[in-house]
């Protein structure tokens, strides 16, 4: 892990993993972790560190200018491409054949390999669509 690991820093990361199919902005994770107060400025030091570590990925969602973080490294996650609902900000997993043929089809067709634990998918869910 980047630099040192604090008191802070394990508190932030014990939130993230509690919350591994989630994405929070700084703000939110700020007003979502129990006392002592962590400053803001102290968040996003200890998330860049995160980012820079392969621990977390950072999202924008749709219509947002504001950052949105997200634990990626819980066993469910690794490897993994993620499906974000753009409406409701929903996590989900693409299945692994899934996975695979788009794995394929973007080497076969663009010779381009996709790094399926980095690749993220916007669109809308289920639920969503039928609202």
């Amino acid at each position: 892990m980047s630099g040192y690991k604090t008191a802070q820093r394990r508190r932030l990361m014990d939130f993230l993993q509690d919350n591994p199919d989630k994405q929070f902005s700084a703000q939110q994770i700020a007003a979502n972790l129990p006392a002592p107060e962590i400053s803001l400025s102290a968040i996003y030091r200890n998330l860049s560190a995160l980012e820079s570590d392969g621990l977390i990925s950072r999202f924008v969602k749709e219509g947002s200018r504001e950052v949105y973080y997200q634990y990626t490294q819980a066993e469910r996650c690794r490897n993994r491409i993620h499906l974000i609902c753009t409406k409701c900000g929903k996590t989900l997993h693409a299945e692994t054949n899934m996975a695979d043929r788009l794995q394929l089809d973007a080497f076969a067709s663009a010779d381009f390999q996709i790094d399926r634990g980095k690749t993220v998918l916007y669109g809308l869910c289920k639920d969503c669509r039928s609202k």
